[in-house]
């Protein structure tokens, strides 16, 4: 897969490998061990606390790795302090303390920098180049096409998981698209929709009938056929050398294990063996050839988002569908369970149970209000925020405990995840509201440009942290999906810390709230307050741009009230 990057935006990335190349002395000798621990020199502070006095930090214990007496030369203190380079932060000021060396970062300028470009900042800065394929074996039909009634909590996680990952490869300049095809107008395209998903569907006409019977020739012409292993099942069953040329078909068994050993193959289940070709595998892989026909096989990678339970069954398919000679890269993204203690519960059910919850937390806050379309709406996406934040938050090979028996409903104060962030994200459209009333009724001018500003007036904590710690990070955030899809030579299976957009946004709302709470940003309308006024605004505008592009990565359309 090809790449370009944009560097010129500060990140911390850069700024890291800069402090750390800027320790190192011509000359000096290394300890042989500590090419590991070089890597981890310097370490970026995100608490309020530690933020108060230093942004990073390179530990005494890591500098006597690099020195022998564990004093850090004049000369190295003086490149920290001149530090630049593309995507690089301006340095203030660098000390050694107790802790070790800390290092505190323009950050007058940095926020000029930051927030006088600040679209800079939510998009992805590597884009990529290549086709990516998300196969979500929980939609395929077994017998029927899935139906919410039938699909379960686990696999409704493999479909989110999918959706999300589609969204945040596609912001790294990835060509996406998915399988299998569903239905038109089928009972799960509508339930998908309603959770935000626009699944791709084919006419209910459609049948992959032809595209079977190609998967079949190709495996039985297939060099992994067992020929032998068939002849034993047949003289089992008594029907001899001749069965299976009448009306019925001849079984048809793959060498998986050989298709591993001659591609070499790592990280897949050393108990596959032989196994015979299925119809559902045949329906299987009539889709996935469909889905790929476009595909330039060099560029092409498919990931598997499955559930733990049906891993084995989908490093299967993915070795017939080797055997049968497709040539993309496959990855499996295998998902943990959900769990309901004390009951069980399908995802039409689910879904039903968080919409009058929701309902029910609308009507107690805003009474007789709570009518009308606007608030069908509105109901309808803090449903879907609280569904794929209850599913997406945890690490995606961990298990889901859902506590849905527990009495209750739900509330827009406090970290409780996807309602929470809703919440924070609309006060800032209130915010906005505001000001704008208040610039029509000529009691605040119009934001100036940044270069205008002075914003050495941002001086609470809470400002800071939000720039350092959100701000500046979130497009290397959006990067990490892609960048563990190119790793080489990691196995079957692919990490894709799939939970880190929800995480983000969850930490985001706490700091932002507690920042919100203790700080009046539309202050009296005197001159002399403008100034630190339009430098909030401005952070604070960045900041919803940052909501709303962190939660289109998730499909969920920001509302203006909650």
């Amino acid at each position: 897969m090809m790449e370009t990057v944009e560097m010129s935006a500060f990140n911390i990335v850069s700024t890291v490998k800069a402090l750390r190349c800027a320790l190192r002395r011509e000359g000096d000798a290394v300890h042989s061990d500590s090419g590991e621990r070089n890597e981890k020199l310097w370490f970026k502070e995100s608490s309020a606390k530690n933020l108060r006095n230093r942004d990073f930090l390179a530990p005494n214990t890591v500098l006597a790795t690099l020195y022998a007496d564990g004093q850090v030369p004049s000369a190295v203190l003086s490149r920290v302090l001149t530090l630049r380079g593309c995507g690089v932060l301006p340095v203030a000021g660098c000390e050694v303390t107790t802790e070790g060396l800390r290092v505190t970062v323009d950050r007058c300028a940095a926020f000029r920098g930051v927030l006088c470009g600040a679209s800079a900042y939510l998009r992805s800065a590597a884009q990529k180049q290549g086709c990516v394929l998300i196969n979500c074996p929980a939609l395929h039909a077994k017998q029927a096409p899935p139906s919410p009634d039938t699909l379960t909590l686990g696999q409704l996680r493999t479909v989110l998981i999918a959706d999300h990952l589609g969204a945040l490869l596609r912001r790294q300049g990835y060509s996406v698209s998915f399988c299998p095809a569903l239905p038109k107008e089928s009972d799960i395209t509508g339930f998908l929709g309603t959770l935000g998903i626009d699944w791709p569907t084919v006419s209910v006409s459609w049948t992959g009938e032809e595209r079977e019977e190609k998967m079949r020739n190709s495996l039985e012409n297939c060099t992994y056929r067992e020929r032998e292993k068939e002849k034993e099942k047949r003289w089992s069953r008594g029907e001899g050398v001749e069965a299976g040329h009448g009306g019925k078909r001849e079984e048809v068994w793959i060498n998986l294990k050989r298709v591993i050993e001659e591609v070499e193959l790592q990280g897949y289940d050393p108990s596959l063996g032989t196994c015979t070709v299925q119809k559902e595998a045949l329906c299987h892989l009539a889709q996935l050839d469909r889905a790929t026909a476009d595909f330039p096989g060099s560029l092409a990678t498919v990931l598997h988002v499955t559930s733990c339970q049906d891993e084995f069954r989908q490093q299967q398919i993915a070795m017939l569908w080797r055997a049968s000679g497709a040539t993309a890269t496959q990855r499996l993204v295998v998902c943990g369970p959900v769990k309901t203690p004390g009951t069980q519960m399908t995802s039409a059910q689910y879904l039903q149970l968080k919409r009058a919850q929701m309902k029910e937390a609308s009507e107690m806050k805003y009474g007789d209000q709570v009518e009308g379309q606007t608030w069908d709406d509105i109901i309808r996406v803090m449903t879907c925020a609280t569904v794929r934040f209850e599913l997406l938050s945890t690490v995606h090979t961990s298990p889901v405990t859902l506590e849905v028996q527990r009495e209750g409903g739900v509330s827009t104060k406090g970290p409780r995840g996807g309602v929470f962030v809703m919440y924070n994200c609309a006060r800032l459209h209130t915010l906005f509201s505001s000001y704008e009333k208040g610039v029509e009724q000529g009691l605040y001018p119009e934001v100036p440009a940044g270069t205008e500003l002075d914003f050495s007036a941002l001086k609470e904590e809470g400002e800071w942290l939000l720039l350092f710690n959100y701000l500046i990070p979130f497009a290397e955030l959006l990067d990490q999906s892609g960048q563990a899809l190119d790793l080489e030579g990691s196995g079957a299976r692919v990490n894709l810390r799939t939970e880190q957009a929800c995480r983000f946004l969850v930490s985001l709302s706490k700091d932002f709230s507690s920042y919100y709470n203790r700080v009046h940003v539309l202050g009296e309308p005197l001159p002399h307050l403008f100034n630190q006024m339009f430098c909030r605004l401005l952070l604070l505008k960045a900041l919803r741009e940052l909501y709303h592009s962190a939660l289109d990565s998730l499909n969920l359309p920001p509302i203006p009230q909650l």
